[in-house]
């Protein structure tokens, strides 16, 4: 024991030898979070935190659709310009989504962009029902590319993540696909990190926040519903070394935005106390859990936090900062400090070049493009102004059974307590009070009999009203 005192008194070894103390004694506590950042190259795990758990995958459904689609594409069965055609079924679906009607076309390729930058559930069905026929066809594609890539935990029900029973899958399951899509569709690639889009006039950016903010970031989707919480894949590449970081149940868009940068850094950083915690080995190899998905639908839809089933408002919440991980997580990362700050990480202006342009119909360059272009712009003009006119052309008959029966009390009421007043008022100073109140309602159709009248007024005045009236005076 006196060997060992020397050693001892070194405060890092100290420090060591209490976070193995508190790794042991401190209970581990169930949280609604499940993290994973890996290698892309060689699946090397570098950090895990409930990475088999499994979990409501939301709209990171859309890599795995994506995927299928550009497997037909490579192998010949469809290309990039073929046209589908949207189906009442497509457009049916709820939010997020493009709006098209039943019958409109779009291209393989424009689908695509959509469907991953707008995260458009009804051009993730146009595009399972140009690939396999049906969603049905289109999941059962979608489940034997999980079986075939390992994905043990994940059962696919449709191809755009929509709350469904049998969705699910886990974070282990999702650095899997991400490296099956960097090994098997490189010259595809593109498609998860384009950085926006723009339909008409309308631009919208990708909402995973990591693409041109985050330096390096080159993928991949996004994904919110109640049940899941905030979900990101996201990857990004620096000096040749490429990482892949899962967040699943982030309270807020931004909030996951900021954790997976926190965990790339992290894993760019190089961990260079790392040999002191045991190596995770690789996310093939990692130990499913047997458990059910966590439901965090009270967390985040219930009491005031009202959201709708989009990825569309991630911007709504505020970001949280690292203070949910507890320090034995924090040490067990791998013992070191992020290089910047969470505020820091995100703080990039956006640097992604011009939105990739989007359109309705068949493939077009040149002169044909920017014809088509400038018709979906002119659609969208004609059906904001329809709609605006609509919403005007309802309002008068919309409110009118609504304000008659508010207003005609009100001033009913008011009437009522104005003639009250004024009646009660006279009664006090003068008798004449009366018989002035009765004679003014009066003069009106007085002065209306009085006009048929009017001739034979010469008579009266002839035959001496005077003596009659001086006794009413």
């Amino acid at each position: 024991m006196h060997l060992l005192r020397p050693l001892l008194r070194h405060p890092l070894l100290n420090l060591i030898l209490l976070v193995a103390a508190l790794a042991f004694v401190t209970p581990r506590t169930a949280r609604a979070e499940a993290l994973l950042v890996v290698e892309a190259d060689t699946g090397k795990v570098l950090q895990a935190e409930n990475a088999t758990m499994p979990w409501y995958p939301a709209s990171v459904t859309k890599i795995m659709t994506a995927y299928v689609t550009l497997k037909a594409v490579k192998e010949g069965r469809l290309t990039l310009e073929s046209t589908l055609t949207v189906s009442p079924v497509a457009a049916s679906q709820a939010p997020s989504k493009m709006g098209f009607k039943p019958g409109t076309q779009v291209t393989v390729e424009n689908a695509l962009a959509m469907m991953m930058v707008k995260s458009a559930n009804d051009m993730a069905v146009v595009l399972a029902e140009g690939v396999g026929g049906s969603i049905d066809g289109f999941s059962a594609m979608m489940n034997a590319n999980a079986q075939r890539l390992g994905m043990t935990q994940t059962s696919y029900v449709n191809p755009n993540g929509l709350p469904a029973d049998g969705q699910i899958t886990s974070a282990r399951d999702l650095a899997i696909l991400a490296r099956a899509v960097i090994r098997d569709l490189p010259e595809y690639e593109y498609f998860m990190h384009i950085p926006a889009i723009r339909f008409g006039r309308r631009t919208t950016n990708n909402f995973n926040k990591l693409i041109g903010h985050y330096a390096g970031a080159d993928g991949f989707k996004t994904g919110f519903i109640c049940a899941s919480g905030y979900n990101l894949v996201g990857s990004a590449t620096r000096d040749g070394k490429r990482l892949i970081a899962v967040v699943l149940g982030s309270s807020s868009g931004k909030a996951r935005a900021v954790r997976a940068a926190q965990l790339l850094e992290r894993g760019f950083a190089g961990n260079g106390l790392g040999w002191l915690r045991p190596s995770l080995g690789t996310v093939d190899n990692l130990a499913p859990i047997d458990a059910t998905p966590p439901n965090l639908r009270e967390e985040m839809c219930g009491g005031k936090r009202k959201r709708p089933a989009t990825d569309e408002d991630a911007e709504s919440t505020q970001a949280s900062a690292s203070s949910s991980e507890s320090p034995v997580a924090f040490f067990a990362a791998g013992l070191q400090a992020p290089t910047a700050k969470p505020s820091e990480l995100l703080a990039g202006s956006y640097t992604t070049g011009e939105p990739m342009v989007v359109y309705t119909g068949p493939k077009r360059t040149g002169a044909a493009l920017i014809a088509a272009v400038a018709a979906d712009d002119q659609k969208q003009v004609t059906h904001k102004r329809g709609k605006k006119s609509r919403v005007a052309a309802k309002k008068p008959d919309a409110d009118a059974p609504k304000t008659a029966p508010k207003t005609a009390p009100k001033t009913a009421a008011r009437t009522e307590a104005k003639s009250d007043k004024p009646a009660a008022k006279p009664a006090v100073r003068h008798a004449s009070a009366k018989p002035e109140a009765a004679a003014k309602p009066a003069e009106k159709p007085a002065a209306s009999a009085e006009k048929p009248a009017a001739k034979p007024a010469k008579p009266k005045a002839a035959a001496k009203p005077k003596s009659e009236s001086k006794p009413a005076g």
